[in-house]
């Protein structure tokens, strides 16, 4: 729903950032509500806004009222990086949004500033304790994992859940940067993560979690859990049914795959809803079997993660 960031992530941007699409190429709030309906009318239960930064829209808070108040979507989800979270999460509290995913790989200031390329940490943890104060129904936070950075930071992210209902999850590396840090032996992978956290955790228990969740654990007496997502992996494959609309209005059945079917000239040559409709049903009918058979479909990806929406 937006490309634009407000940091630069290494795995995700160059740091000079990259050429965005002009307004007039982006969906307006007007055809980003009417996408919300069709979907939902087509089964979409659950709405998640991502980025780029989807704080940055302008009128965050009006499409999270309109999603929360489609009749069949069950819940509204967005995924930020937390740095306007402390000013605009009352606002999307009352707009009905039901979970806050944040971003955030690191809890030393130094790693923060070296990996997001900007200022901001305590910002961060500000937006964290706000929405957490707010009782939002679900509270995660994100955090990819590279070796020889944050890798020994594992202990101080599961410290977290201790009084926190909060679920801490690591999320494996991986390969949509446009220069392609993934490639460099930064990647960590799941079983070695798993590993590691019951190392210093023997006593961690199995809990249960979302599709995407696949392994999440619990240490006893802690009020939050803690999850591990083999997304470059792609052992989870299996149990995605996500679609994803990116903010020029096209969908990606697959965050692997580099086919896309465009809503926005449907939407923009008086297309119907029932048009619109069948082309979102094809796009899912046509959804590559998993991650590694949609990669093997081409190589062209966009050049930053901000303009897929993952």
């Amino acid at each position: 729903m937006n490309e634009r960031c407000n940091l630069r992530c290494v795995y995700c941007m160059p740091e000079e950032g990259v050429d965005f699409l002009p307004s007039a190429e982006l969906l307006t709030t007007d055809e980003t509500e009417r996408l919300i309906s069709i979907l939902a009318e087509n089964g979409v239960r659950k709405i998640r806004f991502t980025g780029g930064e989807p704080l940055l829209h302008k009128e965050i808070a009006r499409l999270v009222h309109h999603a929360a108040s489609t009749a069949d979507v069950n819940s509204v989800h967005l995924t930020t990086n937390g740095l306007l979270l402390e000013r605009l999460a009352p606002q999307l509290f009352e707009a009905g949004l039901t979970g806050i995913n944040i971003s955030l790989d690191t809890l030393d200031h130094q790693k923060f500033v070296k990996i997001t390329r900007r200022e901001g940490l305590d910002k961060v943890l500000t937006g964290l304790r706000t929405v957490l104060d707010l009782s939002f129904p679900s509270v995660k936070l994100n955090v990819v994992f590279m070796r020889d950075f944050n890798h020994t930071e594992i202990g101080d992210f599961v410290e977290l859940t201790r009084e926190a209902p909060l679920t801490v999850r690591f999320i494996e590396l991986m390969p949509f940067d446009a220069h392609q840090i993934w490639k460099t032996g930064k990647f960590l992978g799941a079983e070695l993560i798993e590993e590691e956290i019951r190392l210093q955790y023997p006593e961690v228990e199995i809990d249960s979690g979302t599709a995407t969740e696949q392994r999440l654990f619990r240490v006893p007496g802690y009020a939050g859990k803690v999850g591990i997502i083999p997304a470059f992996t792609r052992s989870l494959c299996g149990d995605c049914n996500r679609i994803r609309l990116t903010a020029d209005g096209k969908i990606r059945n697959c965050l692997y795959s580099d086919d896309e079917f465009n809503l926005k000239a449907l939407l923009r040559d008086s297309g119907s809803d029932r048009d619109i409709g069948r082309e979102i049903r094809r796009a899912m009918w046509l959804k590559p079997e998993d991650g590694w058979a949609a990669q093997k479909l081409g190589d062209h990806h966009r050049e930053s993660m901000t303009q897929i929406g993952g």
